[in-house]
């Protein structure tokens, strides 16, 4: 492996911890704090949630392309 590739996954890594925590954080703040507060119905709750969901399945996808690099560095 040279040091671009490994710079390369290891801003990959970075980018998909930031992406998860990011969704995470977000999703609990919007479902527990601010929806309640502002009264809002349950169907934003579902809207919350999907918009989770589509967040974890980026950081799926990226955690795909990271493995992929990896494996091709390796080789």
């Amino acid at each position: 492996m040279t040091r671009e590739q490994d710079q390369a996954i290891a801003a990959k890594g970075r980018h998909i911890a930031l992406a998860i925590a990011g969704t995470i954080s977000l999703w609990v703040v919007l479902s527990l704090f601010i929806g309640p507060m502002l009264g809002l119905p349950g169907r934003y709750a579902l809207l919350f949630d999907f918009a989770a969901l589509a967040g974890m399945i980026y950081a799926l996808v990226n955690i795909f392309q990271l493995w992929r690099m990896r494996r091709d560095s390796q080789r």
